[in-house]
């Protein structure tokens, strides 16, 4: 069974529906045992960086995922606040990230008259740095929704998934073993969101 965990920062209704629509198992929760039961997790996320992490320390849920996660090698998928939640830190914020990938959550800095502005917000492509079986059946180039005003600067250049461009290259997915996560919205990038959440309810 996948958890799309609850802890109240995330559109997790729409997460749920792409699951059902590509035949996945999943439910909503912020149960602790329920976590713990979970096969597959995804830690979705909208909002600023210290809150998401206040709401998941409030609901005791941080050990609950670090077992799961580190421990016991659960797959788990990031999506947008979530990924960052994933990182040491964030300029968004003060406190301390999950510290699962070795990356910071920065700012986009816009190059001086790019007329760029932040958030990023609308589809972009994405460029495959290694190989994944998250990105099985993808046509390419492959399209993604983007919303944000942070993204993940990556110190183990291993750990890139994906990368995109806005103003300049920035990291758009990252791998690491067990653990995946995503920059982009793919509850809201049609056929493109929907193989790729296709193909994580299918890891194993």
């Amino acid at each position: 069974m996948i958890v799309v965990v609850d802890y109240r920062m995330g559109n997790v209704g729409s997460i749920l529906n792409m699951f059902n629509k590509v035949g996945a198992k999943a439910v909503v929760s912020n149960n602790p045992q329920e976590i713990l039961r979970a096969s597959k997790l995804v830690l979705p996320g909208v909002g600023a960086f210290d809150s998401g992490m206040c709401n998941l320390k409030a609901l005791g849920l941080i050990e609950v995922l670090h077992q799961k996660v580190l421990e016991e090698k659960t797959p788990i998928l990031g999506i947008c606040l979530g990924t960052q939640l994933m990182t040491k830190r964030s300029e968004e914020g003060t406190g301390y990230g999950l510290g699962w990938i070795d990356a910071d959550t920065v700012r986009f800095r816009s190059p001086n008259g790019s007329g760029l502005r932040v958030p990023h917000m609308g589809w972009n492509e994405v460029c495959p740095v290694k190989g994944s079986r998250l990105l099985s059946g993808l046509d390419t180039p492959a399209r993604f929704y983007f919303v944000h005003s942070y993204h993940l600067v990556c110190y183990q250049e291993t750990d890139t998934l994906l990368t995109s461009n806005y103003g300049y290259e920035f990291v758009a997915a990252v791998e690491r073993g067990n653990i995946l996560g995503v920059q982009f919205h793919p509850e809201k990038s049609h056929k493109f969101g929907l193989q790729l959440l296709r193909n994580f309810a299918s890891l194993s």
